[in-house]
């Protein structure tokens, strides 16, 4: 072979050693990554400690099985991991006392620093207590509307307030936490409730409907820029307008408050779709 031809033939031979290298290179990543794989099974925490702090609704009041114990055997089935289960919720809670607790409690700061879930529900009380003086008209203002504003406000505040204390006690390690909106269920009978005179020609649906959004829009935006994981539990209860009844959709128990069993499993539910990356 002339050698011109020679030189051009070996400039388009495959360099040979060059393929070899590049596979025993590629057989080595992958055998990386398998051992990576592995170990992180192998790695898997035993047991997991999970802390649910909220109102009645944590405590699962007025249902035989609340979405705390739900959720807690969901993680169990999706991860293989054991769970030990600490419920704080206390019925009739605001978030005032809830931010009280996280801020002064020694058990509540202690269990809420060992966990590696945290799970937490506030604010119907807040809304509830505002809602009840407006129905007497006793709320102030020329609308009767001044303590809904104030309770949001408030509410508001102490959202931001509980989500600092939560992300502060547990900022050394991964945990998984996650939290949700507030649903209204009192649709069916505000719908047919006009208290007040002065405020447009709403019904008390209407008027009480704004201040759930604003509360349940700021519980988004602060979840969303916290990176906590939030389940929409409005949106299942109350549909994607917010006017749907939740006790006509048999979520609600007898009187009208709180979720029954049925309820609660849609709660637990909705908490499971978020998955459980820290």
């Amino acid at each position: 072979m002339p050698e011109k031809s020679r030189i051009a033939y070996l400039a388009r031979r495959p360099d040979m050693a060059g393929n070899v290298r590049r596979l025993l290179r590629l057989i080595l990543v992958v055998v990386l990554l398998v051992g990576a794989s592995q170990g992180t099974t192998l790695a898997a925490p035993a047991s997991w400690d999970y802390v649910a702090l909220g109102d009645s609704l944590a405590t699962g009041f007025g249902a035989f099985k609340g979405y705390v114990p739900r959720y807690e055997a969901h993680v169990e089935t999706d991860t293989g991991v054991a769970v030990t289960r600490t419920n704080l919720g206390q019925n009739g809670w605001t978030s005032s006392q809830l931010l009280s607790a996280l801020r002064n409690d020694p058990t509540f700061r202690r269990a809420t620093r060992e966990a590696e879930i945290v799970t937490w529900n506030i604010g119907g009380n807040d809304l509830r207590a505002a809602r009840n003086s407006y129905k007497k008209g006793t709320c102030g203002g020329a609308d009767n509307q001044d303590c809904l504003r104030a309770g949001v406000a408030k509410l508001k505040t102490n959202w931001d307030a509980i989500t600092a204390e939560v992300l502060e006690l547990r900022a050394t390690s991964n945990t998984i936490v996650r939290t949700m909106d507030i649903y209204n269920p009192y649709v069916r009978t505000d719908k047919i409730s006009d208290t007040s005179q002065n405020d447009g020609g709403m019904n008390d649906f209407q008027v009480f409907k704004r201040y759930v959004d604003q509360v349940n829009y700021h519980i988004a935006t602060t979840s969303y820029t916290s990176g906590i994981p939030y389940a929409e539990v409005y949106l299942t209860f109350n549909g994607t307008t917010g006017d749907e009844d939740p006790k006509s959709m048999g979520y609600l128990s007898f009187y009208g408050v709180h979720p029954n069993n049925s309820g609660h499993r849609i709660i637990a539910d909705e908490l499971r779709k978020l998955g459980y990356i820290p």
